[in-house]
C-alpha cells in the first residue's frame, strides 16, 4: 500500500529526475548518474514553500547543487493542497482569507500560521512513509544518513516531522514565525543551520530569532541577511550544501 512506484524519468543537468507515488503521494527523487547498491548515497529530503510544488525551479535549483556537489540523492513530495494534489475546501477558504488580509494590508502571519499547521498535521505522516519507502530502495538503504531541508513552509511542516523522526541527522530550517514551532525546536538537538531575513516584511526579526534561540541543538548556526522575505540570498543554497557535506559525508566540488 505504501509501496513507491517510479512513474517517469529523465535526465539534465548531470542528473537523474525520477517522478514516483506512494500511495495517493507525488514525488520526484534526484540522483547522479548512474547510482545503485553499489554506491550508496545520503539522502536529503527537501519541503518546498506555500504556493509551490516538488518541481519549483527553487527546489530542482537546490536539488542539482546538492546532487552536483556531494553526489546526494534529494528528494521532494507536493504538500496537501499543492503541486499534483487537489485543494480541499479548507484550503480554498483559507487562501482566500490570505489573499483577503493581503489585499487590506493586514497582517499575513496568523493566517499562514494557522494554515500551515493544518498542513504539517497532514503532511507529518507522509514524510515518515516517504522515508520509509525511500530507504527502501538500494541505492538508498537503510544504514545512510539523511538530512532535511525546507524554508518557510517547509520548515512550519519539517521541523515538526524532525522532531519526531530519529533518521533525520542534520537539517536547515528557516523564514517562519516560532507560533507553535517553538515548543517543537525545544525537542530538536542534531545540527542545525538557520536562515532569515532581516527586514522580512512579514516576520519580524525578533520572532525569526524565537524560533532560532528554541532550539535544543548544541550545534546552530544563525544566517542573518539583510532584505525582505523574499530576498534571501542565493548563496544561502550553496551555505546549505556545505552544510549537509560536512554532517551527512560526501565531497564539495568547486561549485559550492
Amino acid at each position: 500500500m505504501n509501496s513507491l512506484h517510479f512513474t517517469a524519468q529523465s535526465s539534465s543537468n548531470g542528473m537523474v529526475e525520477r517522478d514516483f507515488t506512494i500511495g495517493e503521494i507525488p514525488g520526484v527523487l534526484w540522483s547522479p548518474p548512474a547510482s545503485g547498491a553499489a554506491e550508496r548515497a545520503p539522502l536529503v529530503l527537501m519541503g518546498h514553500g506555500g504556493g509551490n510544488h516538488k518541481k519549483h525551479p527553487a527546489m530542482a535549483g537546490r536539488a542539482q547543487r546538492l546532487v552536483a556537489a556531494c553526489g546526494f540523492h534529494v528528494a521532494v513530495i507536493d504538500a496537501p493542497g499543492h503541486g499534483d494534489r487537489p485543494r480541499t475546501e479548507h484550503d480554498e477558504r483559507e487562501i482566500a482569507e490570505l489573499f483577503r488580509a493581503r489585499a487590506a494590508g493586514e497582517p499575513e502571519g496568523p493566517i499562514v500560521v494557522r494554515y500551515n499547521a493544518h498542513l504539517a498535521e497532514l503532511a507529518l505522516p507522509e514524510w515518515q512513509v516517504t522515508l520509509d519507502a525511500l530507504q527502501e530502495l538500494p541505492e538508498i538503504g537503510t544504514d545512510g544518513p539523511v538530512g532535511y531541508f525546507g524554508l518557510n513552509m517547509g520548515t512550519a511542516i519539517g521541523l515538526p516531522f524532525v522532531a519526531v523522526e530519529p533518521r533525520i541527522t542534520a537539517a536547515v530550517f528557516g523564514q517562519h514565525w516560532p507560533d507553535v514551532l517553538a515548543e517543537q525546536a525545544k525537542r530538536i538537538t542534531i545540527p542545525i543551520e538557520f536562515a532569515l531575513q532581516w527586514d522580512d516584511e512579514h516576520i519580524p526579526r525578533e520572532a525569526g530569532l524565537a524560533l532560532f534561540d528554541a532550539f535544543a541543538s548544541k550545534e546552530k548556526t544563525l544566517h542573518a541577511n539583510a532584505g525582505r522575505h523574499k530576498e534571501l540570498p542565493r548563496f544561502e543554497a550553496d551555505s546549505a550544501v556545505r552544510f549537509f557535506a560536512r554532517h551527512l559525508g560526501g565531497p564539495v566540488t568547486s561549485q559550492s
